[in-house]
């Protein structure tokens, strides 16, 4: 028995298996051109069972800071969440300048921060299925 949800990194994109209402199971992938989780199935059996080295389980918490360091590398945009990829973004570059490592304390924040984007997608992707207007603009740099 297959416990759902369960997260998984798929060669490089972070995918989730989830239970369907009928008892069977179903798999989500980070669409890096969306930012959106899209039905892909067709991956269970792989994540499930196979034993190929891009394939690898991940905790919840792994698996939203992943997703979103994939939304940070292939989205760019306007707004509140792409501010908190900024700094972010300055967190790293300060670490950088000094030649040192980044703190306990500044990964701490780093993940914060990475929950709140994804809680942030969530709603906002949540409202556009719910048909409102989008909250903010963004594109994709693969679109380019």
């Amino acid at each position: 028995m297959v416990q759902t949800p369960s997260y998984f990194e798929y060669y490089d994109h972070t995918y989730v298996v989830d239970s369907t209402p009928d008892g069977g199971l179903t798999g989500r992938i980070l669409n890096w051109s969306t930012g959106r989780f899209e039905e892909k199935p067709d991956h269970v059996p792989d994540v499930l069972l196979g034993h190929e080295a891009e394939i690898s389980a991940l905790t919840r918490e792994r698996f939203v800071i992943r997703t979103e360091e994939e939304r940070k590398h292939y989205l760019r945009g306007d707004g509140p969440i792409f501010a908190l990829y900024q700094t972010i973004d300055a967190i790293w570059d300060v670490a950088k300048e000094e030649n040192r490592r980044i703190t306990k304390e500044e990964r701490a924040l780093i993940d914060s921060l990475y929950r709140r984007t994804f809680k942030m997608w969530d709603d906002e992707f949540a409202r556009l299925d719910a048909g409102q207007a989008p909250t903010f603009s963004y594109t994709s740099t693969l679109a380019r």
